[in-house]
């Protein structure tokens, strides 16, 4: 019988050399609804036929996983390029959403085909001062993406309370939801398909929804006197003064919607925070533990953000800007590991990524980053003034830039070239 939860220690023992996960083997989902004798027909060689049922067993992390393109800071660039260009940037957000769902399709190839997370094997392919960057730098955009969270739930409580709750005590109740066998290549690959029609739906879906905030406020205020005024903070007076009316009041309509936005990132953001602590560090925590450490990452600058700027609704417009900024600047050091990752042979096997998607892949990767770095010179010139201020920006892009590099570099060397001459030699040195 196995020990109950209260007779564990909050360490586990250090003489094990067991591997931390960020979830408990009680919590791994095994998809069912296979016949016995169907699991013995090619288990090995392809998948089985396509079925409703098992897409239906499989569907979950996809859209758990799209919310991310629906959290509060997607929702005020919604807002944003809608009041301000209009209908010119819609078929950029089809882009990016088409270019999030390759990247969210490698993402489910590497952890189906390996049964490990991106953070576990950073953890083992780079080395200890990298892999260390590469966890602060994580932090660093979970902390900034979790504050624009948790500030979407604090505003929509003070909308649906009538301005009662203030913004720090709606950090404070948004702070409290936080509790909550790749070895057969045929089921991999099955695996890999419900994941990608199931990742597919999800993102079309979130696309359809950020089309709708876009062109809302397109509609209502493009080329106003106010366009350059609303954000996350003030668009739910706006859009009750031009939409007004009905049974139900268009500010609780959005009240409710951010609301839901906030909870639900705020729910996968815990999630990551567990993930990436667990796979860089490789805590031996419990998880509860380790769930308050993670949180608490991020709820102790927001609680500090929401008193500076509790009475400041243009400052806190500025500073959703500058996260979105921060967590742009954060996207290399996720992307560049995960496609060194998926293609190589050693950790992929027969499912590492070939030629084209590999092409395609970080043609993906290299737009993303040049138009985030054209982006930020554009923004940093506007914004950043000062000589000694210039100083400490130009210093901190050259340590980032030559860090970017650094992992161009490191996925060359994971090259099937390299690993080819790698094994020759050693086929040389065994004669």
């Amino acid at each position: 019988m196995p020990p109950q939860e209260h007779q564990q220690p909050l360490l586990s023992d250090s003489g094990e050399d067991q591997e931390e996960t960020a979830y408990d083997s009680s919590e791994k989902v095994v998809v069912v609804g296979v016949d016995e004798h169907e699991a013995d027909v090619d288990e090995w060689a392809q998948a089985p036929p396509f079925s409703w049922k098992k897409l239906w067993l499989f569907t979950g992390p996809g859209f758990l996983m799209s919310i991310a393109f629906l959290d509060p800071g997607n929702l005020e660039g919604d807002l944003q390029s809608g009041a301000i260009a209009g209908y010119s940037l819609l078929w950029l957000l089809m882009w990016a959403t088409a270019m999030g769902l390759v990247i969210q399709l490698l993402s489910a190839r590497l952890g189906v085909a390996t049964g490990r997370h991106l953070a576990e094997l950073c953890r083992e392919e780079y080395p200890t001062w990298a892999r260390i960057v590469l966890w602060l730098m994580t932090e660093v955009a979970l902390i900034g993406s979790d504050i624009q969270e948790v500030i979407g739930s604090a505003i929509a409580i003070r909308i649906l309370s009538n301005n009662v709750v203030p913004l720090w005590a709606g950090v404070v109740i948004t702070a409290l939801d936080w509790q909550i066998d790749p070895s057969k290549k045929g089921r991999v690959q099955e695996a890999l398909n419900y994941y990608s029609i199931e990742s597919t739906i999800a993102l079309v879906v979130s696309f359809v929804i950020n089309i709708f905030v876009t062109t809302v406020f397109a509609k209502g205020f493009y080329g106003t006197e106010i366009a350059n005024s609303i954000g996350l903070v003030n668009a739910g007076q706006y859009l009750q003064e031009k939409y007004g009316g009905g049974l139900f009041p268009i500010l609780y309509i959005w009240g409710i919607g951010l609301l839901a936005a906030g909870q639900s990132s705020t729910i996968t953001g815990t999630y990551a925070g567990q993930f990436i602590m667990g796979g860089f560090l490789n805590l031996k925590l419990k998880k509860w533990i380790r769930a308050l450490i993670t949180r608490s990452f991020a709820i102790i600058p927001t609680m500090i953000v929401a008193l500076i700027f509790d009475t400041s609704e243009e400052s806190l417009d500025v500073l959703n800007e500058w996260l979105n900024v921060l967590q742009s600047v954060q996207i290399p050091f996720a992307l560049i590991p995960l496609l060194c990752l998926v293609s190589k042979e050693q950790i992929m096997g027969s499912f590492k990524i070939g030629p084209v998607l590999k092409i395609i892949s970080w043609l993906v990767a290299a737009l993303v980053i040049v138009i985030n770095g054209y982006l930020l010179l554009e923004f940093f010139s506007a914004e950043v003034t000062g000589a000694v201020f210039t100083t400490i920006v130009c210093a901190i892009t050259a340590a980032y830039v030559a860090f970017v590099l650094y992992l161009i570099a490191r996925a060359i060397t994971f090259s099937p070239w390299q690993s080819l001459t790698r094994s020759k030699t050693v086929a040389c040195t065994e004669d």
